[in-house]
C-alpha cells in the first residue's frame, strides 16, 4: 500500500510539472491531479484501518500512521499547487516554477525507490540524503525565484501575490518530501 501511495505521489508530481510546462492544459492537469489526490486519500484511509484491525503490523503502527499521513500530506500539496494555479488562471510559465515542479519530480522519485527499497536500509539512507539535497535544490531556487519577483522596475502586485504563493506551495510541498524521506529514514533505522 505504501508503494502505491509512492506511486501516486510521483502521478502528481509529474502532473504539477506539467502544469509549469504547459498552462494551456491547467484545467485538465487539475482534473487528474484531483483523481490522483482521491486515490492517496482513499489508500491512506485504507491504511489506516488496516492499523485497526490488524494483531501484528510489520513496524510500529505510529511509524505506519506517520507514513501513510505524510506521503498523503505532499500530494495533498501539489493537489493545492494546481488549484491555485487554476483560481489564479494561469495562462504564462515562469521557469522557476518549472524549475522547482521538477526537482518535485525527482524527490517523489527518490521517496518511491526509497519505500519500494525499505527492507534495505542502506537504499533508504541513500535515497532519504537524496531527498534531503533535492530540497536544498529547492530552496535555493525558491530563494532566487522570490527576489526575482521584486527586480521588475514596475512589478505588478498581482503577479507577485500570485506566483509568491505558488512559490511558496512548491516550496512547502518539498519540504514534506524531507519529511516523508526523515520518516523512512527513521522507519528503516529502528527495523534494521
Amino acid at each position: 500500500m505504501f508503494a502505491e501511495l509512492a506511486r501516486r505521489l510521483t502521478a502528481a508530481a509529474k502532473i504539477t510539472h506539467q502544469i509549469f510546462k504547459n498552462p494551456a492544459e491547467l484545467q485538465q492537469y487539475v482534473s487528474d491531479i484531483k483523481d490522483v489526490e482521491h486515490e492517496a486519500d482513499e489508500l491512506t484511509h485504507d491504511v489506516i484501518a488496516r492499523i485497526d484491525k490488524t494483531f501484528v503490523t510489520p513496524f510500529d503502527r505510529e511509524d505506519i500512521h506517520m507514513l501513510a499521513s505524510r506521503l498523503d500530506d505532499v500530494i495533498d500539496l501539489l493537489d493545492g499547487t494546481a488549484r491555485r494555479a487554476a483560481m489564479f488562471r494561469i495562462k504564462e510559465t515562469r521557469e522557476p516554477a518549472q524549475m522547482m515542479a521538477g526537482v518535485l519530480v525527482r524527490a517523489a522519485g527518490a521517496i518511491e525507490e526509497a519505500v519500494l527499497g525499505m527492507k534495505k536500509s542502506s537504499i533508504v539512507i541513500e535515497k532519504a540524503r537524496n531527498i534531503k539535497m533535492l530540497e536544498e535544490e529547492g530552496d535555493a531556487i525558491y530563494h532566487l525565484a522570490v527576489g526575482a519577483l521584486f527586480d521588475a522596475e514596475n512589478p505588478d502586485p498581482l503577479e507577485i501575490i500570485k506566483w509568491k504563493e505558488l512559490y511558496d506551495t512548491l516550496e512547502r510541498a518539498l519540504d514534506q518530501c524531507e519529511d516523508v524521506g526523515n520518516v523512512l529514514e527513521s522507519i528503516s533505522l529502528k527495523n534494521a
